[in-house]
């Protein structure tokens, strides 16, 4: 079984990027996504034109991962694909491609839950980067998920905190559209808060029990702030927009270092990994890195193009499933909602 080579492909269409990847014994050969430019001018996804997308992209991202990876698909040994949550629309496209080939092949085939994907994106062999130990307590952040998770091993996973209302990429992504920033508006709040001095604004911090998060709260005190401030002075936005981003970006960022002090505290387990879209921001992964020093903690961040929606993560996840002999069969459906 070691001198084995396990090719796995990885199949991700969860939202508005079709990827695909193969991994070979957990090191990644190769990680295609073609990204859907068609949203920009709606201000977000819109789910039909997503899954249309996906219909044009999946055979030529497919193609393109086994192209780089240097084998056929003859070669292949499993394929994993992104069962939910996610829109369903896109999943269908994924999914019905992934059991189609698996059936023209005879190989296995696997079903991945996608936030499950996003922590185990941690052990994908990566020079460079330390692999968390068990157990851990994971930091999903998205624009449809904000969550907490103890993961005891690779798919013993529980949530022990999540938002009430809205995800914090949206309180990101909706503060932007307040802001006049194009879809998708969070990598923007992050790069003009790199400018500006985050205590300039106060925004008020939900009042949420336990290691619950709520960001509705905060996107409507943003909303009512911004029409106070703009009725008195119509250019507040342009002549303070770095300053109002930082402000709005280190609200968010407190909000959820003092949740995961909180589990810290709960748990005593003093690992944390960040995962999801949102693990990409920069000022999150700066404050994550100065916990080591401050409290003590093992952060551990992945590569950037494994935090936002990609099939490396996928794979590594079909990949373990793999090693366990745990297969999907034919009558597996997509799943828009679907449990840690």
């Amino acid at each position: 079984m070691a001198s084995q080579k396990i090719y796995i492909l990885g199949i991700e269409s969860s939202c508005d990027d079709t990827a695909a990847a193969v991994l070979c014994n957990g090191k990644i050969l190769s990680n295609v996504v073609a990204t859907q430019e068609v949203h920009k001018k709606y201000g977000g996804v819109v789910p039909e034109l997503a899954s249309r997308a996906h219909q044009q992209n999946i055979v030529p991202v497919i193609h393109e991962a086994l192209d780089r990876a240097g084998i056929t698909k003859k070669d292949l040994t499993a394929i994993a694909f992104t069962r939910g949550p996610g829109l369903m629309g896109s999943l269908l496209v994924g999914t019905s491609f992934a059991k189609s080939m698996a059936l023209g092949l005879n190989i296995p085939l696997i079903d991945v839950n996608h936030m499950q994907a996003h922590i185990l994106a941690h052990f994908i062999e990566e020079e460079g980067f330390d692999k968390p130990e068990f157990p851990f307590l994971a930091l999903t952040i998205s624009g449809g998920h904000t969550q907490v998770v103890k993961v005891s091993n690779y798919f013993e996973m529980e949530v022990i905190g999540q938002t009430l209302d809205d995800a914090v990429g949206e309180a990101f992504d909706k503060s932007a559209k307040i802001l006049g920033l194009p879809y998708p508006g969070g990598p923007l709040v992050d790069k003009y808060a790199q400018q500006g001095n985050p205590k300039a604004f106060q925004f008020p911090k939900p009042k949420v029990g336990d290691l619950n998060f709520s960001f509705s709260g905060l996107k409507t005190s943003i909303l009512y702030f911004i029409q106070k401030e703009l009725k008195e002075n119509p250019d507040f936005i342009s002549q303070n927009l770095e300053d109002i981003c930082a402000s709005i970006q280190h609200t968010i960022i407190n909000i959820l270092m003092d949740k995961m002090k909180k589990a810290v505290k709960q748990t005593g387990i003093r690992q944390i990994a960040i995962g999801g879209g949102v693990s990409a921001n920069s000022g999150i992964r700066k404050t994550l890195k100065e916990a080591e020093k401050k409290y003590g903690w093992k952060t551990f961040i992945p590569k950037f193009e494994y935090t936002t929606d990609n099939a490396a993560m996928i794979a590594i996840a079909g990949h373990y499933k793999y090693l366990t002999g745990d297969f999907a069969d034919m009558e597996v459906t997509a799943k828009a909602r679907i449990k840690m």
